[in-house]
């Protein structure tokens, strides 16, 4: 081990003489480049910045496989091959002015494309298919904003484990996404999945209906036919069942979200759902709450014969990360990991009682691939990496090279011209879309989520 203020020989001494491995390699490049930056004193400092260079030098690997690119060896080569130019790229992300500038992008063309959908509606009763295909693509331009920002802008990775007959399958069918709820960005990992399949405009959800009234996201939602429910099943039997059989004729390949648990998983919420696993004489789950399944059990049934598959999605993050919105948005990288299953639509039984048992089966199953999942680090079955689709970032550069120029000679002229009344109105204006952009942003908050799921456990037995 070399020791600070040694002579330089010791030094060269923990070098290795042989070639070693790809995997050795990789753990000596990141050693290296932590002993010259850290411990090499000044006398053998450029005698130390050799090697250095010399460990820096690009090194190019046979059969870089998606699995080896996501394993912990290959995200280290890749950390450290440029840190400083990744030091200030992250320097850049975190800067609020980086951060107006795509929110600005974002609220002006949503809100364009929310008066174009607004003027779509006079299609509706001349041509229903047409209206919802430019609807899908209008809803593209909104949506592949937000999975720039996780793709592109922070950089995360998503592996998903499958088994390799099923993969070919994924977007080119209908099919019911069964996802558990438990961090703040798991739809935006889903709508990163459903972009790289091609198919993210035309991704639906169950959504609690006050999401339809959030400006841009939930507006465009309200024209793709999201479904939307009070979460109280007496109000939502019909209003459901009614809207799932519109989608029965719907003209484009689509997923079809549905959280089964209702509510995002907190620790106060499962002591609660776990009291009512056990007054109903279920068992106990670990990583989920307790699932609803009168709502899987209609959307199964009205969707029968439409949907081919049920793709059930387990969800988790390496190293223990807390993923949020506010996190990507400042560029932070995370590493998300997906196990699906595809499962047709033939073995879930029909009727509602067997299929309510099916899916507590279901979540059983889940809880125990999370449960491999937090000891070994790794999901069942082949990892793959999906490859991003450029169409994403495409879109962004459209809409900025559209409307920042207009936007900052507005500033420059409002700032210009002198006015403090001008000036006032202008910082107002900034202000109050800060702080819509902020309550935007706090509606994916797991500790401001709703109170479902809070309630009294003997009120929750009857649902």
């Amino acid at each position: 081990m070399f020791v600070p203020g040694a002579p330089a020989s010791r030094f060269w001494e923990c070098v290795p003489k042989k070639e070693p491995t790809t995997q050795k390699r990789e753990r000596a490049l990141c050693s290296a480049s932590l002993i010259t930056v850290l411990i090499i004193p000044e006398k053998t400092e450029n005698e130390a910045q050799r090697y250095h260079n010399e460990a820096r030098r690009p090194f190019r690997v046979p059969d870089l496989s998606p699995s080896w690119r996501s394993s912990p060896v290959g995200v280290c080569r890749r950390e450290c091959e440029q840190p400083h130019a990744m030091d200030l790229a992250g320097l850049l992300k975190s800067q609020f002015l980086c951060h107006l500038v795509l929110c600005y992008v974002f609220i002006a063309s949503g809100l364009i494309i929310n008066t174009t959908q607004l003027l779509t509606l006079v299609l509706w009763p001349i041509n229903k298919q047409l209206f919802r295909k430019i609807n899908c693509r209008l809803s593209y331009c909104i949506s592949s904003q937000l999975v720039m920002l996780l793709e592109w802008w922070s950089g995360t990775e998503c592996t998903i484990y499958t088994d390799p007959q099923a993969y070919p399958l994924y977007g080119k069918e209908n099919a019911i996404v069964v996802l558990n709820h438990k961090f703040e960005i798991d739809f935006l990992c889903g709508w990163s999945l459903a972009e790289r399949f091609g198919i993210l405009g035309n991704s639906k959800v169950l959504a609690k209906k006050e999401l339809a009234y959030v400006p841009i996201v939930g507006w465009m939602w309200y024209f793709t036919e999201m479904i939307f429910c009070s979460r109280k099943w007496e109000q939502d039997r019909k209003t459901v069942a009614t809207s799932l059989l519109h989608l029965r004729d719907y003209p484009e390949k689509y997923l079809f979200l549905i959280h089964c648990e209702g509510t995002r998983f907190t620790e106060k919420k499962h002591q609660i759902s776990m009291q009512v696993a056990r007054a109903k004489g279920l068992p106990s789950l670990k990583h989920h709450l307790l699932p609803r399944t009168k709502g899987f059990a209609v959307t199964v049934r009205c969707l029968r014969d439409v949907v081919s598959a049920v793709y059930d999605c387990t969800l988790n993050f390496r190293n223990n990360e807390n993923p949020t919105l506010l996190g990507v948005l400042n560029g932070k990288k995370y590493h998300a990991d997906f196990y699906v299953r595809r499962i047709p639509m033939a073995e879930i039984p029909e009727d509602e009682d067997q299929c309510s048992a099916w899916l507590h089966k279901l979540y059983q199953e889940k809880d125990a691939f999370q449960e491999e999942y937090h000891r070994t680090g790794i999901f069942p079955e082949t990892p793959r990496v999906p490859p991003r689709r450029p169409w994403a970032i495409i879109n962004w550069l459209f809409w900025a090279s559209l409307l920042l120029y207009p936007f900052f000679q507005f500033v420059v002229n409002t700032v210009s011209s002198g006015s403090s009344l001008t000036l006032a109105s202008f910082l107002l204006v900034f202000f109050v879309a800060s702080m819509g952009v902020r309550w935007m942003i706090g509606v994916t908050e797991i500790d401001k989520g709703s109170a479902y799921g809070n309630v009294d456990s003997r009120q929750k037995q009857n649902d």
